[in-house]
């Protein structure tokens, strides 16, 4: 669970963007996605949050487990809805390094997370704006407002640190 620095009292209205709650938990995202990065997984995090406080980590783990839905969101709301009791979140706030693609938005809106913060877009997959945006879908039963582009350089710098990697190893 989250330590004790993780777990300080940030005043976080849902729906409002509030400037150093969300760099925090965006930091905490990040050290997440760092943890993916060790384990050569594409680097993502992820943190869930409820009453300020973070109720869920996870870092994107399908290759290490062998399984295409251990995103980062995905395990994120699996702990977080063992952590609430319900499948509902619509008391909690999520923040991912990088824009949720197509499953994990679908996701998102299933759990009722009202709010989704994120760090660097996703050109490839992303589903918070980049090519649909099922998270603010008025369609759906369910939306969530989007956040974009909190700590967005240092998202997208991991990002491309990792591949530059990735593909030096492939060579």
């Amino acid at each position: 669970m989250a330590t004790n620095e993780a777990n300080k009292k940030i005043p976080v209205i849902p729906g409002l963007a509030q400037d150093d709650g969300d760099i925090f938990f965006m930091k905490e995202a990040l050290s997440e996605a760092r943890k993916a990065y060790s384990l050569n997984e594409i680097p993502i995090g992820c943190v869930i949050t409820h009453q300020s406080q973070i109720i869920a980590r996870a870092a994107n783990l399908r290759t290490t487990n062998g399984n295409a839905l251990h995103h980062a969101e995905i395990l994120a709301i699996d702990q977080a809805c063992k952590a609430i009791g319900d499948w509902r979140l619509d008391d909690c706030r999520l923040y991912v390094t990088i824009e949720p693609c197509p499953m994990c938005a679908g996701a998102i809106i299933q759990a009722r997370i009202p709010v989704v913060v994120y760090g660097a877009k996703n050109p490839k997959a992303g589903c918070a704006g980049s090519i649909l945006n099922i998270l603010e879908e008025p369609g759906f039963n369910h939306q969530a407002k989007v956040i974009a582009g909190v700590l967005e350089e240092e998202c997208a710098n991991l990002m491309r640190e990792f591949f530059k990697h990735f593909r030096k190893q492939q060579k």
